[in-house]
C-alpha cells in the first residue's frame, strides 16, 4: 500500500470519521476515557486487535496521547510494534516526530510522558535498515543520543554497526566505534567483530589493524571470531607476517585456535599452492584434536588439484566418509577440475557420473567445469550435449558457463553458432564481458577472419567494455 506519510499525518482528527464507523466500541471507549478527570482511573483497556492497517494505528496513537491516565511506555511500545509487522517503519518514526511537526518539541514530547524504551528505538532502526532507511536509522540513533531519550544497550549498538555495514557504510560503522570510546556507552565485542569482519571484505585490512589495537587499548579483549574475521582478511592478500603475528597475539590473549581458523589457514596455504604448509597445519589439528571438516577437506582436494597431485586428492575424497564426512558438489567440481587440468579428461567424466549415484545434484560449476575439459579435449559433440543436458535439468547457465561454450564454438570454427550465442546470452539477461569478447576476437584472428574481429574490437567501448592485456595480445 503507497501512500504520503506526510500526507497520513496532516489528515486531523476530523478526517477519521470512516473509522467511527469501522471501529464504534473502540472510538466510544476512547471518548469516555479522555472524559475522566479522577487521578485514580483506572489504566485505559486498548484494543490492539483493531489494528488492520497503518491508518488503524495512527488513528489508535492520536487517541492514546489523549487518554488519562497516559498509556504505559509497554502500550506504545505494542502500538509500534504492530506498525514494524506492517514493515511501515517509516510511520513508526512519524509516530514520535508528529508533535514535533505541530509545533511541539520532540524533547518536550518525550518529557510528557512517552517515553518509549530502548527496545522500540532498537526496533524502530532495525527496521529502517531492513527497509533500506539507512539514512534515516542513522539520524533517529543520532537523536537518541542527542536528546538523551534513553541509554542504548549492547543489542542497539550491534543493531546501529550491523545495519551500516550491511549497507556498505562500514567507515561510517568505524567511525561510530571511534565515538563510543569517548563516552560511556562501550560497545560489545561483536560490535568490534561486524566491523572488522566488513573492513576485511572491503579490503581495509590496514583498518582492521589499527582497530584490533585500539579495541585492546580500551580493555576489550579479541575473541575467536575477531581473531578469524583477521586470519582471513590476512590471508586473502597474502599477508603472512601480519597473519604469524596475529597467531602469535592469539596464543598471548590465551585464545585457542578452532576448526574454523585451522581451516582458514588450510584454504589460504592451498589458493597459493602451499599444500605441504597445509598438510602442516592439519597435523596440528590433528595433534590437537581439532577434526577435519568438509570445508578444510575441500580446501585440500582443491589445494591438490592445484598443484597436480591428484591422487592425494581422489585419496582424500574417497576417505571422507570414513572420517565420518560426506563429499558434497563443492568436493567433486574441485576434483574434476583437477583431472580435466592434468588432461585426464576420461577420469574427469567417471567422475562426473558419480555424483547423482551419491545422491547429489549438479550445479552450474560442476557443468561448467566438465564443460571446459571437453572441449579442451577436442571433445565437441559430448561438450554440446552435455549443455543441453545441463539445460534440461535447468541448471542456469551463467557469465563463466557462456564464455566457456564460446570457446568451444569457435575452436571448433562453428562462429555463427558463436554469434547467435552472444544474442541469446544478451536475452538472458547475461551481460557479456571482456572476456566474452577476447574469446570471439581471438577464435576470428585464428581463423583468418581478421575483418570481423577488427568489427568486434572498435565495438568495445561503444559496449562499455575496455580492452586488456589479453585482448590486444589476441587482437
Amino acid at each position: 500500500m503507497r501512500f504520503s506519510t506526510m500526507a497520513l499525518f496532516r489528515r486531523g482528527f476530523a478526517a477519521k470519521k470512516r473509522y467511527f464507523s469501522s471501529l464504534p466500541f473502540l472510538y466510544s471507549s476512547f471518548h469516555n476515557l479522555s472524559q475522566q478527570k479522577s487521578p485514580f482511573s483506572p489504566k485505559p483497556r486498548i484494543d490492539f486487535s483493531c489494528i488492520h492497517e497503518v491508518d488503524d494505528a495512527v488513528f489508535l496513537f492520536r487517541q492514546m496521547l489523549t487518554m488519562r491516565p497516559k498509556p504505559t511506555h509497554v502500550d506504545f511500545n505494542r502500538l509500534l510494534t504492530a506498525v514494524v509487522k506492517m514493515k511501515q517503519y517509516s510511520v513508526a518514526l512519524n509516530l514520535f516526530d508528529e508533535m514535533h511537526q505541530l509545533g511541539t518539541p520532540v524533547s518536550d514530547f518525550f518529557k510528557r510522558g512517552y517515553e518509549p524504551n530502548v527496545t522500540t528505538f532498537t526496533t524502530l532502526i532495525k527496521g529502517l535498515f531492513l527497509d533500506d532507511k539507512v539514512i534515516e536509522a542513522e539520524k533517529l540513533f543520532k537523536k537518541l543520543l542527542a536528546l538523551r531519550l534513553c541509554e542504548p544497550n549492547e543489542v542497539t549498538i550491534l543493531t546501529v554497526i550491523n545495519g551500516l555495514c550491511k549497507a556498505g557504510h562500514t567507515l561510517t560503522a568505524y567511525d561510530l566505534l571511534g565515538l563510543f570510546e569517548k563516552t560511556t556507552w562501550k560497545p560489545h565485542v561483536n560490535s568490534y567483530n561486524t566491523v572488522f569482519d566488513s573492513l576485511c571484505k572491503d579490503r581495509m585490512v590496514d583498518e582492521a589493524l589499527q582497530l584490533l589495537a585500539k579495541m585492546v587499548d580500551n580493555g576489550i579483549s579479541p575473541d575467536i571470531v575477531t581473531y578469524n574475521s583477521m586470519l582471513q582478511g590476512l590471508c586473502n592478500f597474502g599477508r603472512w607476517k601480519d597473519a604469524k603475528d596475529l597467531i602469535t597475539g592469539m596464543v598471548d590473549h590465551k585464545v585457542s585456535l578452532n576448526v574454523i581458523t585451522f581451516g582458514i589457514l588450510v584454504d589460504a596455504f592451498c589458493k597459493e599452492g602451499m599444500v605441504k604448509e597445509a598438510e602442516d597445519v592439519v597435523e596440528i589439528m590433528m595433534q590437537r584434536n581439532a577434526p577435519l571438516n568438509t570445508v578444510t577437506c575441500n580446501a585440500l582436494i582443491d589445494g591438490y588439484s592445484l598443484v597436480g597431485q591428484i591422487d592425494k586428492a581422489r585419496k582424500l575424497l574417497d576417505s571422507m566418509p570414513g572420517r565420518g564426512l560426506k563429499p558434497c558438489i563443492i568436493s567433486y567440481s574441485s576434483l574434476i577440475n583437477g583431472y580435466c587440468k592434468k588432461g585426464k579428461v576420461e577420469e574427469a567424466w567417471r567422475l562426473f557420473l558419480e555424483v547423482p549415484q551419491k545422491g547429489l545434484d549438479y550445479n552450474v560449476v560442476t557443468f561448467t567445469t566438465m564443460l571446459h575439459g571437453l572441449f579442451s579435449a577436442g571433445r565437441f559433440a559430448e561438450g554440446l550435449k552435455l549443455f543441453k543436458d545441463m539445460q534440461a535439468q535447468q541448471v542456469i547457465p551463467n557469465l563463466v558457463t557462456y564464455n566457456t561454450l564460446l570457446n568451444g564454438l569457435c575452436m571448433n570454427k562453428q562462429f555463427a553458432d558463436a554469434f547467435s550465442l552472444l544474442h541469446v546470452m544478451e536475452d538472458q539477461g547475461v551481460n557479456p564481458n571482456i572476456i566474452t569478447y577476447n574469446v570471439l576476437i581471438h577464435g576470428l584472428c585464428k581463423a583468418g577472419k581478421l575483418e570481423t574481429a577488427r568489427n568486434l574490437f572498435n565495438g568495445l567501448l561503444s559496449k562499455g567494455l575496455q580492452p586488456n592485456v589479453q585482448t590486444y595480445n589476441h587482437y
